[in-house]
């Protein structure tokens, strides 16, 4: 409230209230804020103390006159109680807040970390609209049809089911660029996921990675030493980061996933070494897709790759199949004399992703059960695609994010560009009732850059 001028008191029955003068500065009632009292236009020149006590906001709680508040007394407490619930609420999550960081806190007690990474505090789950279609996991956290699916033939997926991952993977592309975008110094990596979060459901889609398996975010931002996995938190991104951003979407009943690594700020020249082999070591893989490929041989490629430029393959995770499932066979594995079993047969959707470590290939979990980091605490760095097998080689269904991948001198391989690109966003536009999209970007960059400154089974790419 404003600088108290003088007080006077007001009776009404058994209850007593003193409503403080003011001298319209610093937030009070006056300048220009009019009477709460309903009907009057006048300026008010005065405010309920309790009011600025429970912090309600100078248009409910300033009035003109002694009158104005004892005519409006039996509907302005209300307010009050408003205002009091509020407070309530703001308590409990509060409290619910300092549990959860006592928890997450306590569950790294004793844990010897591998490199310079910490972890930060993981907000609460976002909300997801009801009438967005869902995945079968998203209410118990458990993928009941992938399941089901184990051991069964290879999809040939149907012309509706690719079409309908063309569109997912278009959306999954506008989501990279998103993260490309904010890929800044002192941006948090939670602002990214409410970003993306906020951009998947706008669309009418499903943040896949949302409790599949009670995985926490819409999107794993895994930074320097994180292989993968890693769970978007609090913390800023620093200037001089590796960080890569996995996305996959659900909508029209199929999955899309890709991912990419990005600099942020000003990164040293091995680090970016390590980001350009894993970009070529996806190119490479892509370009031996063709039905009668082997998917063990995927592989070799992608060793050979990585061992001339001086670095090793993760054995733990590999791609995987994907469409109306988020993860099923076959698996992928990136690593030379793997055992994976298939052929590649047209109309077969799969990822690719390998993930290429600076040092050791080995990998260790942090007790959050999910964030893989190396072993050494040396740097991963990872890109992804879902891809179809065609006729004659393989068309990529994720879009490419802000020209980070394909010089595309592969004739058997097709990649969608700007027409899908653009059908998409005009899909986007209408659902959102014809106006543009919003910056997510800026706000989020302009937000947390200000807090800153103030401040076991086989290798399978699912748990």
């Amino acid at each position: 409230g404003g600088r108290r001028a003088g007080a006077l008191d007001v009776h009404f029955g058994h209850d007593s209230r003193t409503m403080a003068a003011t001298d319209g500065g610093g937030g009070g009632g006056g300048g220009g804020v009019v009477c709460a009292a309903d009907g009057c236009t006048k300026v008010a020149t005065q405010r309920c103390p309790k009011c600025v006590k429970l912090e309600v906001a100078a248009a409910e709680s300033s009035f003109c006159s002694q009158e104005c508040f004892k005519a409006a007394w039996e509907a302005h407490k209300a307010v009050h109680v408003a205002a009091k619930q509020r407070a309530a609420a703001a308590a409990a999550r509060a409290q619910q807040l300092d549990a959860m960081r006592a928890t997450q806190r306590a569950m790294f007690d004793g844990y010897v970390f591998t490199g310079a990474l910490r972890p930060g505090f993981v907000t609460p789950m976002r909300a997801v609209p009801k009438h967005i279609a869902r995945p079968d996991y998203a209410a118990t956290g458990e993928p009941e049809g992938e399941r089901l699916a184990r051991g069964k033939p290879l999809v040939v997926q149907s012309d509706e089911t690719v079409a309908a991952m063309r569109r997912a993977g278009v959306l999954a592309g506008e989501c990279l660029q998103l993260c490309k975008r904010m890929c800044r110094p002192g941006v948090t990596c939670d602002a990214i996921d409410a970003a993306v979060h906020e951009h998947i459901v706008a669309a009418g889609a499903y943040p896949s990675p949302y409790n599949y398996r009670n995985f926490p975010k819409s999107l794993c931002i895994s930074r320097n030493e994180v292989i993968c996995h890693g769970i978007p938190d609090e913390l800023p991104l620093d200037d001089g980061d590796i960080v890569n951003f996995d996305i996959t979407v659900y909508v029209g009943g199929v999955h899309a996933d890709c991912n990419a690594t990005f600099l942020c700020g000003d990164v040293d020249e091995h680090s970016r070494a390590l980001v350009d082999c894993s970009r070529r070591c996806l190119q490479e893989a892509v370009k031996m897709v063709r039905p009668g490929a082997l998917y063990r041989d995927i592989g070799k490629v992608i060793s050979k790759v990585a061992a001339r430029a001086g670095f090793s393959v993760v054995k733990s995770y590999c791609g995987h199949g994907i469409a109306a499932l988020f993860h099923t066979d076959p698996n992928v594995p990136h690593y030379a004399k793997n055992k994976a079993v298939g052929t590649m047969k047209r109309g077969h959707t799969f990822t690719i992703e390998p993930m290429i470590n600076a040092g050791t290939w080995k990998d260790k979990l942090w007790p959050d059960d999910w964030t893989a980091v190396t072993e050494d605490g040396k740097r991963s760095a990872q890109f992804e695609h879902t891809l179809l097998v065609t006729p004659t080689g393989c068309e990529i269904l994720t879009v490419d994010a802000a020209d980070y991948l394909y010089e595309n001198d592969a004739g058997d391989v097709a990649c969608p560009r700007a027409a899908p690109s653009v059908q998409y966003n005009t899909l986007s536009r209408l659902a959102r009732g014809g106006a543009p999209p919003p910056d997510e970007c800026e706000r989020a960059v302009e937000s947390t850059a200000a807090a800153a400154a103030a401040a076991g089974g086989s290798p399978r790419h699912r748990r």
